[in-house]
């Protein structure tokens, strides 16, 4: 038999485990064309919560009664497809399920000779390439600028203040625990931090944090957080918005101040964007993560929750801050 997870309800705030459904299928087999895929590492990610919602995105929401999917690592344990053979790890996005057949599309070969297999759904993933991306298409960042990170101790945050560092910037994080805050400047080299939870004033703290103020902010939670350091922000500073963690549970939308001044006063750009915006530039982009991991540059946390039957909890857990880095279930 082969065991399925479901998306049972759509969640009114945060998601629970009455959220989520486990199912029983029959083990598929592979028809001519198709290969038979082995659930091995699972990316549980806070982007997957906006999916959980019935309304328009820039990709389709989850359907009640469905499987859940995300980016997923898995090994081809029968091939009838003349491009992959038994043995080969692919990356893509795939279903909650144990196995499952596909005819390769949207698939990626990866080598787990070149690195462990997890690193590509964190570093060498879209994880990575989120940061790296977002970097270089909207914040053109330059050496000697202030780059401030929110959600700086996540898996993206972490990889973006890494790479602000080895293009020469001053690098400032936002996190929520002491912990995170000292893990953020001694293991990613991060020059200040600021902790959002015990600081009264963030306006004041990001300004104190950046005594030049803020060329580059990359915002991965949104919210009051984001207000503060578009106060901040310098002549031409570039915003980019990649999360909003703060808002996902969120039942009725909030508001925040109005922001068309400060970006008009201060000639200000501010981009939403999703890695997806930038496919084509997947492959230099992986290449350049890989060089530095290869060369010591940078470096990344996992936290690794075991067990097919642990993903919905592992994914209710990144609301909580529970995840030290990229948060992966092992199956």
């Amino acid at each position: 038999m082969n065991s399925v997870i479901l998306l049972k309800n759509r969640p009114a705030g945060k998601p629970s485990l009455k959220d989520f459904e486990f199912t029983e299928e029959e083990k598929p087999q592979p028809t001519e064309g198709e290969i038979l895929l082995k659930t091995k590492y699972v990316s549980v990610d806070p982007y997957l919560r906006g999916r959980m919602r019935d309304e328009k995105s820039y990709i389709e929401p989850f359907e009640v009664g469905k499987p859940m999917e995300s980016g997923i690592i898995a090994e081809v344990v029968e091939s009838n497809n003349k491009n992959f053979e038994k043995g080969d790890f692919v990356n893509g996005m795939l279903q909650w399920k144990q196995f499952q057949t596909s005819n390769g599309t949207g698939l990626n070969k990866v080598d787990s000779k070149k690195a462990p297999l997890k690193a590509y759904l964190g570093i060498l993933g879209l994880t990575g390439m989120t940061a790296y991306l977002g970097l270089e298409k909207i914040g053109k960042l330059q050496k000697d600028e202030t780059l401030l990170v929110s959600g700086a101790a996540g898996a993206v945050g972490s990889v973006v203040g890494q790479i602000g560092k080895i293009k020469g910037c001053r690098v400032v994080g936002i996190a929520g625990s002491e912990e995170k805050i000292d893990r953020i400047q001694e293991k990613f080299g991060f020059d200040a931090a600021i902790n959002y939870k015990t600081t009264d004033n963030m306006k004041k703290a990001i300004a104190a944090a950046c005594p030049k103020g803020v060329d580059v902010y990359f915002d991965n939670v949104g919210g009051e957080i984001l207000d503060a350091a578009l106060a901040n922000m310098n002549k031409f500073g570039r915003v980019i918005n990649c999360g909003a963690i703060s808002l996902y549970n969120e039942i009725k939308r909030p508001m925040g101040p109005r922001v068309e001044t400060t970006l008009i006063k201060n000639s200000i750009l501010m981009q939403g964007f999703t890695v997806r915006d930038f496919v084509k530039d997947f492959g230099p982009a992986q290449k350049k993560l890989s060089e530095w991991l290869e060369d010591d540059k940078i470096s990344y946390l996992e936290t690794v929750v075991e067990g097919f039957e642990s993903i919905p909890q592992a994914f209710i857990d990144l609301f909580d801050g529970k995840n030290k880095g990229k948060m992966i279930v092992v199956v």
